[in-house]
């Protein structure tokens, strides 16, 4: 059976997993990875296996595993990953998902948090793009700048966010635009190095590269 993304995406158990999941994250303090964000992840997934080449379906796959990839933080923000994947496969198995397919999406979210992640297929090494390159100001809940701490400065220095390909689809781009009054350079790269670094190996799985632009200056 073909599921599609208008399904998972109008699931109402899926719905109240990524409510709940992202309830969990706010009580204790990290940045939003509500609809906003797991949108935004299954957008850019789908949209990096399409410029590729990828089948539309192998790209739907994406999207929904963007989409899902965050519903393990309703059992701990430690091995959501994995925690997810084990979601994800109840899930979609009862939704009648085929096999192999579930297969392809389990993998990619079970891979995607950088303490474990791998891009075992090009689905993971899509989504871990997606959600890595999800750097924004909106994504911080807290909006009194004299309680910030680093996480917050960093994403809140982020006035302007955009991933996209190079000219000759040889490259996924991450520019950024930061305000260094708010948050110095070193201070996102204490923070994002490993996230970056997995990017770039999600990028060679895909045969291309990944760069970083922060402020017009390609740093990666």
């Amino acid at each position: 059976m073909v599921v599609t993304f208008n399904e998972i995406k109008h699931n109402q158990t899926i719905r109240c997993y990524i409510d709940e999941a992202d309830r969990s994250l706010r009580a204790l303090g990290f940045t939003e990875h509500s609809y906003a964000h797991v949108t935004k992840a299954a957008k850019t997934a789908e949209m990096i296996l399409l410029t590729l080449g990828y089948s539309k379906r192998e790209a739907e796959l994406a999207k929904i595993a963007g989409y899902m990839h965050d519903i393990g933080n309703i059992v701990n923000r430690i091995d959501h990953a994995q925690s997810g994947a084990v979601m994800a496969f109840r899930l979609l198995d009862k939704l009648g998902m085929e096999p192999n397919e579930i297969a392809m999406v389990v993998s990619a979210i079970g891979n995607h948090d950088e303490s474990t992640a791998a891009p075992v297929n090009p689905i993971a090494a899509a989504l871990i793009l997606a959600d890595k390159t999800d750097v924004r100001r909106t994504r911080v809940r807290n909006h009194n700048p004299s309680s910030f701490d680093i996480h917050d400065r960093v994403n809140y220095a982020v006035e302007e966010s955009n991933t996209y390909f190079s000219e000759d689809n040889s490259a996924v781009v991450l520019e950024l635009s930061i305000d260094t009054t708010m948050c110095p350079v070193m201070d996102y790269f204490e923070i994002f190095l490993g996230r970056m670094s997995l990017c770039r190996r999600a990028a060679e799985f895909l045969n291309i590269q990944f760069e970083l632009i922060i402020n017009g200056q390609r740093i990666l």
